[in-house]
């Protein structure tokens, strides 16, 4: 494991791996609190920030350029930004229900799911985890 690969990498990198990693280690230490407490939302409003910044930040990386500088990576994150709006208001508006399905989908879809193609060889993460 070395860390050369990440730390050469753009800042925008730099950022989104650090908002993710941390988005989920905190997604992790939302499952082990009681729903609805305070300690629940404070570190609620601390993931939709990261993941915010997850999503806010995959629009300066451009290492995969399909559509001029984008790729269908991009169309994921302006999605995971639709989901923590759509979240959040349907925990206003009382619906549970919605709600833990909008953050459980942008857990399983948009932090585990696209952090798997991080490892995928040739990308930066691989490169970290397995060398060059």
């Amino acid at each position: 494991m070395t860390t050369t690969p990440l730390l050469t990498a753009s800042l925008a990198i730099q950022l989104h791996v650090l908002a993710a990693v941390l988005a989920l280690g905190v997604a992790i230490a939302q499952f082990a609190l009681p729903r609805g407490t305070p300690p629940h939302r404070r570190l609620g409003w601390f993931w939709i920030a990261l993941m915010t910044s997850v999503a806010l930040s995959s629009f300066f990386i451009h290492e995969i350029r399909l559509i001029g500088p984008w790729s269908p990576i991009h169309l994921l994150s302006i999605l995971t930004l639709v989901t923590l709006v759509a979240g959040v208001r349907a925990i206003r508006r009382g619906n549970v229900r919605a709600h833990r399905r909008s953050m459980l989908s942008l857990f399983v879809f948009a932090l585990i799911g696209t952090g798997a193609f991080t490892f995928m060889p040739g990308r930066i993460m691989y490169a970290v985890v397995f060398g060059p």
